[in-house]
């Protein structure tokens, strides 16, 4: 009986994506149990991170700021969700860009672009490449960076 039932949850196939489609993911906002348990599970202690005198002291800014690969993880962590589970197969490239900082409080969305859609060379495989643009409460760009990625292709019917 179960194998009749449709999965939900599925992510976006490569065949089902075109240069030019444009989505966003859902907001998060970025708490300071994440700052502590993303610091902890990378060992990422840098001074700036871990002492909240830091930033007073030194007049670099104001408040507790969010490593900027814990708010890109998360951004990931949303795309993985919602568009890439089961059908993601590969990260295979990464260009990124910090434009501003994050603080604990603030929440972030990306805006992501369909920037390139290729078959591979075999296989039920396409390489789709993307700009995300991760954006804070206030629309400001904290983030941007494009990713390259190996997906799945449309279950074929002799695959089901």
């Amino acid at each position: 009986m179960s194998e009749n039932l449709k999965t939900i949850g599925v992510g976006l196939y490569w065949d089902q994506l075109s240069e030019g489609d444009r989505f966003k993911t859902l907001n998060r906002t970025i708490t300071e149990p994440d700052i502590v348990n993303f610091i902890g599970v990378t060992g990422m202690v840098e001074t700036l991170f871990t002492d909240l005198s830091f930033t007073e002291d030194h007049g670099v800014m104001k408040g507790r700021v969010v490593p900027a690969a814990c708010t890109y993880t998360m951004i990931e962590g949303l795309l993985c969700q919602s568009t890439m589970q089961t059908t993601g197969l590969a990260l295979l490239e990464v260009e990124k860009k910090v434009l501003k900082p994050v603080f604990a409080g603030d929440t972030v969305h990306a805006e992501v672009t369909v920037t390139g859609v290729r078959p591979t060379s075999k296989g039920n495989r396409g390489i789709v490449t993307t700009q995300n643009d991760i954006k804070n409460q206030h629309g400001d760009t904290v983030i941007t960076y494009r990713a390259v990625r190996m997906m799945a292709g449309s279950p074929r019917d002799d695959e089901e």
